[in-house]
């Protein structure tokens, strides 16, 4: 793909803006330097013919922003640069899949780049998620900001899919100074993207990876059984079509790897991604995590509260999962293994009324398994009741086990916590956790509540 793109820092205002409440990594003390820009040039739209191809159907400029934070040191980058398409779903850009692997980034030296691709972060919408007034304010960057922002210019979703693939493209041409991965060799571009921002990727995968020829594989974090469509000129794609329709797979057709990460509320819900499952094949893999929700306590950590929500919000172990497969999906890029296969959630009546079979607690039974479902001290769920606020289905629930259920599991917390440690160590061996996030992980387990429950004995 060739295509003129021009970086310029952003400077001015309060610093950079992107919703995120997750604690991450310190990128100072881990050597990584964080730089956010303008980047500009023409993209050009495209319409679907009546065989699936791409017609180009004229050009618009725009300015939008990224988002890089990369080694300062060329010797810690490990030559993958992981291009992440922001998610606009609460009106405002948000960076749920940094959220989710900065730990993994971080640690194993890729370049991360955020990326303004749509046109509610840069120019504002009212969102799909029912965040009500809990942002404030103007949520476009160009009136939240316009000290920093007010250069920033959207021409419409239509041109969302060029802008996408020229700043890749862009980001791997870095031979000059300027540049702002400059100085790192760069091997390989991957591109992620969770909840709206992965129904965006779907529509990507399938229409433009091939077209583009700039991301060497793709990440899809929870999408819903549609795509997002290709959008109009001057405004926003409507993402209510990604929820309606026939169901789309991943084409078949495809020519790099590409990772389907899906959760409990993302098969089933309103997503119903279990009307678009497909098999695994030499270029596609799909894990279906159980006891996880689209989103949960990681993504919102303090704010909780602020969700109103009637249940504790789902505190599965999908994280874990979720850097395990961008390390798998980095050994496909380049050949060295397929990331092992997992079977699905257990569905039954799929294409009727569709429910998952739970185990004897409550926990949904087959798929990724991790131990805060095989050694329970909760239920944990991606799928609550209909009738809760919108942004409340997404983040699931968890539901402690009664105090009866736990005495009769554990015998104490050392039975508990060594059986809670085989299990981590299972999925370690399995492939679906890092050996580097084994403390991390049996950290999670929840020996209070196994001691609170001695009392019941």
């Amino acid at each position: 793909m060739s295509a003129v793109v021009t970086f310029t820092v952003l400077h001015g205002g309060k610093g950079h803006n992107i919703l995120g409440a997750a604690k991450t990594p310190d990128l100072a003390d881990a050597g990584y330097s964080e730089t956010e820009y303008a980047a500009g040039g023409t993209a050009r739209r495209f319409l679907a013919d009546a065989h699936g191809g791409l017609v180009e159907a004229g050009t618009a400029p725009y300015t939008t922003r990224i988002l890089v934070r990369r080694p300062e040191r060329a010797d810690d980058f490990n030559g993958f640069v992981v291009v992440e398409w922001f998610n606009v779903s609460s009106g405002t850009d948000a960076a749920p899949e940094y959220s989710y692997l900065a730990d993994e980034l971080v640690r194993s030296g890729y370049a991360w780049v955020g990326v303004s691709a749509q046109f509610t972060g840069i120019e504002g919408g009212a969102g799909s998620v029912g965040m009500g007034d809990a942002l404030g304010g103007p949520r476009g960057l160009a009136a939240k900001e316009p000290e920093r922002y007010g250069t920033l210019h959207h021409p419409g979703d239509a041109f969302c899919w060029d802008i996408f693939g020229q700043i890749g493209a862009a980001l791997a041409g870095n031979d000059f100074p300027a540049h702002p991965l400059a100085g790192l060799s760069i091997r390989h571009l991957i591109a992620v993207g969770e909840s709206q921002s992965a129904m965006a990727l779907t529509t990507y995968t399938n229409l433009f990876v091939d077209h583009h020829q700039v991301f060497d594989g793709v990440l899809i974090h929870s999408r819903s059984m549609g795509t997002l469509p290709l959008g109009p000129v001057g405004g926003p794609a409507d993402i209510t079509d990604a929820y309606r329709g026939e169901p789309v797979p991943i084409s078949p057709t495809i020519t790099v790897p590409v990772f389907v990460v899906q959760t409990e509320t993302d098969v089933l819900t309103n997503f119903q991604y279990v009307l678009a499952r497909q098999d695994d094949s030499d270029r596609l893999r799909v894990w279906e995590i159980a006891g996880t929700a689209h989103a949960d306590l990681h993504q919102i950590g303090e704010y909780e509260s602020m969700l109103g929500c009637p249940t504790p919000v789902n505190r599965g172990q999908q994280r874990f999962v979720l850097r395990a497969a961008l390390r798998h999906l980095r050994d496909w890029v380049v050949g060295t293994a397929e990331p092992p296969v997992a079977p699905p959630l257990l569905v039954t009546d799929a294409y009727g009324h569709p429910r998952f079979e739970v185990d004897a607690v409550g926990n949904v039974l087959d798929g990724v398994r991790t131990p805060c479902v095989d050694v329970p001290t909760q239920v944990l769920s991606g799928v609550v009741d209909a009738d809760v606020p919108r942004i409340c289905v997404l983040f699931g629930s968890t539901s402690p086990l009664p105090p009866s259920i736990l005495v009769d599991l554990y015998a104490d917390e050392r039975e508990y916590l060594a059986s809670y440690t085989s299990a981590a160590d299972t999925a370690i061996t399995a492939g679906f956790i890092l050996p580097e996030d084994r403390d991390a992980l049996i950290a999670d387990a929840r020996t209070d509540l196994v001691a609170g429950a001695a009392a019941f004995r």
